[in-house]
């Protein structure tokens, strides 16, 4: 799909009183306009599936990532102390919700988890700001569907001491992950389910 910015208007997203409702309807066209694709595709997860989403198409879109930045913020418990990602699909998300928390004066650093450490220097899993133990980080995801890519996150940041307790992710495949998540105490969200997008595809005309 070609890039466009027809889908938002600048007073759609850049003003402060801007209804998140709105905002999140917005969002959801873009992702069914630029991320969603049908056909005959294999996951991450080694998984076959009818359809794709490229979230990364919608998470580098200027007005895609300030939407998301926005309204993952205000998902956010009062008392989180950053949010943090695996690379590379969390990578924009984390950004963006970081950039945003700043201009909304509550601000918020970002972590990007690597995959394999760092092979020279500190030789680090973690970038990102040095936070207190204990301190609670929120892992945010592009899309779940087994919901393993994201416990990754979660396990690099307990072994570095933070406190993780939610995962939030773009779009919930409803593949499995959210019933992980709970198997294992964790608090799971998504802004939109697979259902979510396909109804606003057919409902397009694509």
């Amino acid at each position: 799909m070609t890039y466009t910015t027809e889908t938002f208007t600048q007073s759609d997203i850049c003003a402060a009183t801007t209804d998140l409702e709105t905002l999140r309807h917005k969002l959801l066209n873009l992702f069914c306009q630029l991320a969603y694709q049908e056909g005959d595709f294999v996951l991450s997860s080694g998984q076959s599936s009818s359809y794709y989403i490229n979230g990364k198409q919608v998470t580098l879109h200027p007005q895609g990532a300030l939407a998301i930045g926005r309204i993952i913020l205000s998902l956010l418990p009062t008392d989180t102390q950053a949010v943090a990602g695996l690379t590379l699909g969390a990578d924009p998300i984390v950004s963006a919700v970081s950039v945003v928390s700043a201009y909304e004066n509550r601000p918020i650093p970002a972590l990007i988890i690597r995959k394999e450490a760092k092979g020279h220097g500190t030789k680090a899993y973690i970038e990102g700001p040095n936070l207190p133990i204990g301190a609670k980080v929120i892992v945010l995801e592009d899309v779940v569907t087994t919901g393993q890519s994201a416990m990754k996150a979660v396990e690099r940041l307990r072994d570095a001491g933070y406190t993780v307790d939610t995962v939030i992710s773009l779009v919930d495949r409803l593949q499995g992950g959210s019933e992980f998540y709970q198997s294992v105490g964790l608090n799971f969200q998504a802004v939109f389910t697979i259902k979510d997008i396909q109804e606003r595809y057919r409902e397009l005309g694509n």
